[in-house]
């Protein structure tokens, strides 16, 4: 296989993983350079991979001769012109979720995708790579349960990041339930309403926690609970009441304490180590997929275009007293 040169764009909690996961875990893959707005942040990353170079400048990784594909982990504002860039420059690119905060934006993206007449665009919804995810997946699929009727899917933190609003809840956390509950289904969500209870005292600002409600095109009907600010740990859980029964994601600790007459198991403070295999598994699978100048096997595009337009739609509810709003995804 030959070696994938691969530039990080974006040196956060995210970006940095990303270029520890491609240096230990991903064969195939060597990180060359790493882009950050804050320079010194940038050089502190790229020193940890032997010969990778640091700029300030995320244009420079995607037009680097050195950098022959490039992910983008950088703030959300900023993915639909890094995206587009690539694509002029004819470099593969694994995008961090959402492919960009506005529906126009991933409108524009997947246009400028079409027009170079290939895929290089490949979204960050790692829970389609998650061990997890996909038994529940592949047991849904086999159908001895029955139909699934109900879907009910949590997503706690423990606080929300600065700057959140109603909206970013919205677009930056329910938007991978929106990805996952299609996937799971292997059916389109055709219309949403959004909901909120009274909100939690932990922030003001913020209307937390949220609650929608999804409808897909098969008739079953899921409920999104994303609460930011739950304070106790990062919680995921999925269930799926079906015709002759249930099935959950099983609460995935490792360790059990057993002290002071009381048992208990830790959560974690954020995401990262939830779905740190599915990460190492998405990485390898985009890198082997570039290598061998095939199609990726992650979401694509035009499935973060879906995404956003059910996460547009929510939105439309949210500001309109939580009526039903039908999904409406653009033709691109």
């Amino acid at each position: 296989m030959s070696t994938v040169r691969i530039g990080v764009i974006g040196a956060g909690n995210m970006g940095a993983d990303h270029v520890r996961n491609l240096h230990r875990h991903v064969s195939g893959a060597v990180v060359t350079m790493v882009a950050d707005i804050d320079a010194d942040r940038a050089a502190a990353v790229a020193g940890e991979v032997p010969g990778a170079r640091a700029t300030s400048d995320p244009y420079a990784v995607i037009d680097d001769p050195e950098v022959d594909a490039v992910v983008v982990a950088s703030h959300d504002s900023t993915h639909a012109d890094l995206c587009v860039a690539a694509i002029r420059a004819d470099k593969p690119v694994l995008c961090e979720k959402p492919l960009a905060p506005t529906l126009g934006e991933c409108v524009r993206v997947a246009q400028e995708e079409l027009r170079a007449g290939r895929q290089l665009i490949s979204l960050g919804f790692m829970r389609r790579f998650d061990p997890a995810y996909l038994e529940l997946k592949e047991t849904l699929s086999a159908g001895l349960h029955g139909a699934p009727l109900l879907l009910h899917c949590v997503s706690r933190g423990v606080s929300s990041a600065p700057g959140a609003t109603d909206e970013s809840s919205v677009t930056g956390s329910a938007v991978h339930e929106f990805d996952t509950v299609a996937w799971l289904l292997n059916s389109p969500i055709t219309e949403v309403g959004w909901h909120a209870p009274r909100a939690t005292r932990a922030v003001t600002g913020l209307r937390d926690p949220q609650l929608m409600l999804l409808r897909t095109a098969d008739g079953a009907l899921t409920t999104v609970e994303v609460f930011l600010n739950a304070g106790y740990g990062y919680d995921i859980r999925c269930e799926v009441a079906c015709e002759h029964g249930t099935l959950a994601l099983a609460n995935p600790a490792r360790l059990v304490t057993d002290s002071a007459r009381a048992r208990f198991v830790g959560y974690p403070a954020d995401w990262r180590p939830r779905f740190a295999d599915a990460y190492r598994l998405e990485l390898q699978a985009w890198t082997d997929a570039v290598a061998a100048a095939s199609p990726s096997p992650l979401a694509t595009a035009h499935q973060g275009l879906i995404a956003s337009a059910v996460a547009d739609a929510v939105i439309t509810s949210m500001r309109s007293g939580g009526r039903t709003v039908a999904v409406q995804v653009p033709e691109v």
